[in-house]
C-alpha cells in the first residue's frame, strides 16, 4: 500500500492496535507498535527496521531497540492475537495447517541459522527455518503462531547461544514437537481447529500422529510411501509374557499395488481445483486403515486415500485420517488439500509484509519480529474480509498485484463420466456433526476470488457421491 492507502486505513489500523495496549508497560514503548506496523504495510521495497524507521521520520536505532532491547511482553501479544482469531473468526470448520518455512541468510550470527534445506528456495543453503500453526476459514487464513527451529549444532553450543541472546532453556525440539506447542498454545488461548493437516515430514512420525490422538484432534495427514499400516486389523498372538500381531504391516505404496481392497478398487475422480492451466482432477481410493504405531501395534482404525493426479498419473500422494469411519471422502480431501492456505500465508508476510527482511542477530528480536508481522497479517487478512476483496477498494493488491487473497479449495467428483455437473450443491469444509451421518453435502454460500499467481480456485459445486 502507498502513503495514501495507509493513512486513510489509520482509524481502522488504530482501533485493530489498541487490543495489544496491555502488552506495553508504557506510552513510549507502545507508541513503536503503530510505526513498525505502518512499514510492513507500506510499499517500501525492504521493510527491515532502517527503511522502516526513515519512512516514518525516527531514528533507525529507536526502532531498533524496540525489536531487542525495551521491555514489552511479545508473549502476551502471540496470546493477544489467537484470542482475537478465537473471539472473531471462530468457526465449526476451521482447518488448522501446520507447516514450516526458511529465510535465506548470510553469515553465521542470526539466530538458528546454518546450511540447511530451505522450502522457500527448495534447496541446501544457509538459512534461518520456523515452525508455523496457520489458521483457516473458508477464503480467510493467518498464522496463529511461529517458533524458531534451534539446529542441534546451536543448541549443542551453549556459548553461541548467550551471544545470540538464545536463553538457556530453549534448546533442540524435533519439529513437530514444536508444532504440537503451537498447536497447544492455539487451543489454549481458546482456539478451536475441527481439523489440522500437515505434509509428510509430519505425517512420517508416529508420536505425532499419536500425540493428536491423545488431544482428540481430527487430522487428515500426508504420508510418505513407507507408511506402514493394516488394512485388517492384525489377530495378536502372546510370545512370552507380551503380545505380539501375528501379521507383519505393509507399506502403504505396496497396498495400493497388491492389496486387492485397493488395487482392484477403480479409481473415483474428484476435481480438486481450477488451477491456471484449467482444472485439475484427482483420482482417489479410499480403504480403512489400521496405522503402524511406534511400538509396531496397530492403532485405531482410520482412513487411508490414495490420490492420483490425472494429467500426471505418476503423481501419487497418500493420506491418513483419524476421522469416523462415516466421513465422506469429499470432507477428507478437502481438508488434505487445504495446505495452500498456509503457503498463502508464506507469500504475502515475504512479498508484502518483509517477514523474511529481519537484520537482527538477536533471538529476542526475531521472536518480536514473528509475534508484530502476525499482527500486521491479521490486520491486513480483516481488511480484506471487510472489503470483500473486491477490486479498486483502496487499492489492496495482493503479493502479484492482484485483488484476490488466494484460493477457494473445494472437492467434487464428477456426476457424469468427463464432466462437471452444472447443478450439483456448493460446500465448504463441514463441521464433524455434518459430515456424519448424512449423504448430503453440507450446503454454504460462498464467494468468488480472482486469480493469484500461484493459482486462485473459482468456487466449484461440490458433486454428490
Amino acid at each position: 500500500m502507498d502513503a495514501e492507502q495507509i493513512r486513510r486505513l489509520r482509524p481502522e489500523l488504530r482501533r485493530y492496535l489498541r487490543e495489544f495496549d496491555d502488552c506495553f508497560g508504557n506510552s513510549a514503548t507502545r507508541a513503536h507498535l503503530p510505526v513498525y506496523v505502518r512499514g510492513q504495510l507500506s510499499d517500501l521495497p525492504r521493510k527491515s527496521v532502517e527503511p522502516i524507521a526513515l519512512a516514518e521520520g525516527v531514528a533507525p536505532r529507536t526502532l531498533q531497540e524496540f525489536l531487542a532491547l525495551l521491555d514489552w511482553d511479545e508473549p502476551l501479544m502471540v496470546d493477544r492475537t489467537q484470542e482475537l482469531v478465537a473471539r472473531d473468526h471462530a468457526s465449526a470448520r476451521a482447518v488448522g495447517v501446520i507447516d514450516e518455512t526458511g529465510c535465506p541468510k548470510k553469515g553465521d550470527k542470526t539466530p538458528g541459522v546454518q546450511r540447511q534445506y530451505c522450502g522457500a528456495s527448495g534447496k541446501i543453503e544457509n538459512c534461518v527455518v520456523t515452525v508455523h500453526l496457520s489458521y483457516a476459514v473458508d477464503d480467510f487464513h493467518c498464522l496463529l503462531g511461529s517458533d524458531l527451529f534451534l539446529p542441534q549444532a546451536w543448541s549443542d553450543d551453549r556459548e553461541r547461544c548467550r551471544q545470540a541472546g538464545i536463553p538457556d532453556e530453549v534448546v533442540y525440539r524435533p519439529k513437530w514437537r514444536i508444532a504440537l506447542e503451537l498447536l497447544d498454545r492455539a487451543r489454549g488461548n481458546g482456539v478451536a481447529l475441527a481439523w489440522l493437516t500437515f505434509d509428510e515430514y509430519y505425517g512420517s512420525k508416529p508420536e505425532f500422529l499419536h500425540e493428536l490422538n491423545r488431544r482428540h484432534q481430527q487430522y487428515v495427514a500426508e504420508v510418505p510411501v513407507s507408511f506402514r499400516g493394516w488394512l485388517k486389523v492384525p489377530r495378536l498372538r502372546v510370545r512370552g509374557r507380551s503380545m505380539r500381531v501375528q501379521r507383519q504391516s505393509s507399506a502403504v505404496a505396496d497396498l495400493l499395488r497388491y492389496s486387492p481392497a485397493l488395487r482392484d478398487q477403480p479409481w473415483r475422480p474428484f476435481r480438486v481445483k481450477d488451477g491456471e492451466k484449467g482444472p485439475m482432477v484427482w483420482e482417489v481410493k479410499q480403504v480403512t486403515f489400521y496405522p503402524q504405531l511406534e511400538d509396531g501395534d496397530p492403532g485405531r482404525a482410520g482412513h487411508l486415500l490414495v490420490a492420483r493426479n490425472v494429467l500426471q498419473p505418476k503423481e501419487v500422494k497418500y493420506f491418513v485420517s483419524n476421522a469416523p469411519a462415516e466421513t465422506r471422502v469429499q470432507t477428507l480431501l478437502l481438508v488434505a488439500f487445504s495446505r495452500w492456505h498456509v503457503e498463502r500465508c508464506f507469500e504475502d508476510e515475504k512479498t508484502e509484509l518483509g517477514f523474511d527482511h529481519y537484520e537482527g542477530r538477536k533471538y529476542q528480536g526475531l521472536i518480536r519480529h514473528q509475534a508484530l508481522t502476525a499482527v500486521t497479517h491479521l490486520f491486513l487478512e480483516r481488511m480484506r474480509q471487510k472489503w470483500g476483496e473486491k477490486p479498486g477498494v483502496d487499492g489492496m493488491p495482493g503479493p502479484d498485484g492482484s485483488s484476490g487473497v488466494g484460493a477457494i479449495l473445494v472437492v467434487g467428483q464428477e456426476c457424469e463420466q468427463g464432466s462437471i455437473g452444472a447443478h450439483c450443491r456448493e460446500d465448504q469444509v463441514p463441521t464433524t456433526e455434518e459430515c456424519h451421518g448424512s449423504e448430503e453435502p453440507y450446503q454454504t454460500h460462498a464467494t468468488t476470488t480472482s486469480q493469484a499467481r500461484h493459482s486462485t480456485y473459482h468456487l466449484e459445486p461440490l458433486l454428490m457421491e
